[in-house]
């Protein structure tokens, strides 16, 4: 099982808050379509297709050795989820459906992600939960 730095699993959430909170403050949906589409391109093509991941990685090159890692397995189903929140935002805007739905649901993935910088990750958590129950 591959393992990746904390330090790039956190570059990546810090993104996810960022472009969350710029939308929110900014009222442009367009930047929860943006951070859909960054978060699917590594979903297919891998954690180097991560642009958070690469534009972080210059200054994460002393911190990364030695590092905490994260599984990928467990990597990729919280990215999962964060796809598929973004998703229902992003239908959501695109149909013209309310726009506050689709703010709350980019909301939940922007809060997600601040949570897990601070230390405490729902989707390891809902993970192990899934895990210890499927056995």
């Amino acid at each position: 099982m591959k393992e990746i730095p904390i330090p790039y699993v956190r570059s990546n959430q810090v993104g996810i808050v960022l472009f969350v909170l710029l939308a929110i403050l900014l009222q442009q949906p367009i930047l929860i379509i943006i951070l859909w589409a960054l978060q699917v391109i590594p979903m297919v093509l891998g954690l180097r297709a991560n642009l958070f991941i690469n534009i972080a990685k210059p200054f994460l090159t002393n911190k990364i050795q030695g590092a905490q890692t994260e599984s990928q397995e467990l990597l990729r189903f919280n990215n999962s989820i964060a796809v598929v929140l973004l998703s229902i935002a992003v239908i959501c805007f695109c149909f013209s459906w309310s726009s506050i739905a689709g703010y709350l649901f980019a909301a939940m993935v922007g809060i997600a992600a601040s949570i897990a910088i601070c230390g405490f990750c729902i989707g390891c958590f809902l993970y192990y939960q899934w895990k210890s129950r499927t056995r």
